[in-house]
């Protein structure tokens, strides 16, 4: 893949954020409160956030909150998307922040503060030639809909979020060509409280609550998909999905039938109800056995099949290793998940195990089973970067990391999968979103901001940045 390239002429080339993330003012344009602005900053969030009795309110005597004001790309937008254009970007994937368009969740018409500057931002992309690509709800709900209605609990929740979607695709159905619903769905399994808008308290049956929110979460989603294609015939709308194939710890068929269940549960339930339209067996199975029992309206299933995905946007971090019974020091760090360390990989800063190759099986193994094209949405190493005395920052380790899954994904292409495009995550630096810090960076520009609160937000070229650009000009030909 040095002189010749296979990735298709039109490729969606780009990199990835999150307006929670990035944006900040999050008390401006009459923006109502959401999630990401109660969640306090550091390594102790999914700790925090996990425990009982969380209550969603800000405590600045006790915790800080980064989010607050990210990395300004609420007044700096204009200079940001310069960088991106500069770096060859043919999309840009972003979300909108619910509480700029509905600050409370539940008006009845929405806010045009915010209906406005996303006019503003997206205008700003296409004057470079830049599509935006669209998550309509990445981890942000109203805070209002948390606290009144229980988040997704409440099938209430349902009509709110048609109407924040069908005010969004209405307004922008011209500006926006490729849209997802709900980012990394599938993390309500395990960390309900970013997605689902609940965390699981004392003597609450875990399955019960979360299956319940999902399948509202469902219903929305396909809700969403029809108008789109109604409003844009055009357009195309898909799902987002964390995606970590899961090893077995080795042959022993205990721990063979424990991971394959394992991913079953975490890459298939949610993917196979939004890309074919209904729950699968496996899925019946396990609520079943769980003792769950859905409460699904007359029309839920209907609507659901109506409203499949036109494409799969996903993740991917890592794999995931596991075994059936595992101590507490064989357990390894991850993105929301732990399995067992795997000997034969290394990990990042942050404790998250690096495999490439794990990405071509993840894209073999959901083009296999979905035949619906796939986009890479988010893929990213979160290091720590070191400026140089001249400004400089040498991420060779970022490099090497992109490279190689850049390289597994060519394999995949070639192995007969439909790819879409690639955007790495977090293309720009900004918050974390599992620790809220500035210090776990991922992008190729680099933002002044330290999570001590310290810092200019003055931007600047990483090492990567260069090579990036070069990687887009070239169509994935040239990775040196």
């Amino acid at each position: 893949m040095t002189n010749t390239t296979v990735f298709p002429k039109d490729f969606l080339w780009g990199g990835a954020t999150a307006a929670n993330q990035m944006e900040g003012g999050f008390h401006e344009g009459n923006k109502g409160l959401n999630i990401a602005d109660v969640l306090p900053g550091g390594k102790q969030r999914l700790r925090i956030l996990a425990e009982p009795g969380f209550n969603f309110d800000i405590d600045t005597d006790k915790y800080t909150y980064p989010n607050h004001e990210a990395i300004d790309f609420y007044h700096r937008y204009k200079e940001d998307i310069a960088l991106f254009a500069e770096m060859g970007f043919k999309v840009f994937r972003m979300s909108i922040a619910w509480t700029r368009i509905f600050p409370q969740g539940n008006e009845l018409e929405p806010n045009e503060e915010g209906l406005a500057f996303y006019d503003r931002v997206f205008d700003e992309l296409h004057k470079h030639g830049i599509e935006p690509v669209v998550t309509i709800s990445h981890y942000e709900m109203p805070v209002n809909l948390v606290k009144e209605y229980g988040g997704w609990k409440s099938r209430e929740v349902i009509t709110f979020f048609e109407r924040y979607a069908k005010a969004v695709l209405d307004r922008y159905k011209d500006k926006v060509k490729y849209w997802m619903t709900f980012n990394e769905i599938n993390s309500g399994l395990v960390m309900p409280i970013m997605s689902l808008g609940f965390s699981i308290q004392p003597g609450e049956h875990k399955y019960q609550s979360v299956a319940q929110g999902l399948h509202h979460q469902f219903v929305a989603s396909a809700k969403a998909v029809e108008y789109c294609h109604e409003v844009n015939p055009e357009a195309q709308i898909g799902c987002m999905i964390i995606y970590a194939p899961v090893y077995a710890f080795d042959s022993n068929p205990e721990n063979v039938f424990y991971a394959n269940q394992e991913a079953r549960l975490f890459n298939n339930y949610c993917g196979d109800v939004m890309v074919r339209g209904a729950y699968p067996a496996f899925a019946k199975r396990f609520l079943k056995e769980q003792g769950v029992e859905l409460e699904i309206e007359e029309g839920d299933l209907e609507t659901i099949q109506k409203g499949k995905v036109d494409y799969i946007g996903f993740s991917y971090y890592m794999s995931r290793t596991e075994k059936a019974e595992k101590t507490e020091e064989e357990k390894a760090q991850g993105n929301m998940m732990s399995g067992v360390k795997n000997p034969f990989l290394q990990a990042s800063d942050w404790g998250w195990e690096i495999d490439p190759l794990g990405l071509r099986i993840a894209m073999n193994d959901m083009y296999d089973r979905y035949q619906v094209p796939l986009f890479i949405v988010e893929n990213g190493l979160g290091a720590y970067d070191k400026v140089e005395a001249d400004g400089s920052v040498n991420d060779d380790y970022r490099i090497e990391y992109l490279r190689n899954h850049i390289q597994a994904m060519g394999e995949a292409i070639e192995d007969g999968v439909d790819l879409m495009g690639y955007t790495s995550w977090g293309c720009i630096d900004l918050v974390s979103a599992s620790t809220g810090e500035y210090s776990k960076r991922y992008g190729f520009i680099y933002v002044d901001k330290h999570d001590d609160g310290s810092g200019t937000l003055e931007r600047s070229r990483k090492k990567s940045f260069h090579w990036y650009k070069k990687v887009i000009a070239s169509d994935g030909a040239d990775l040196s």
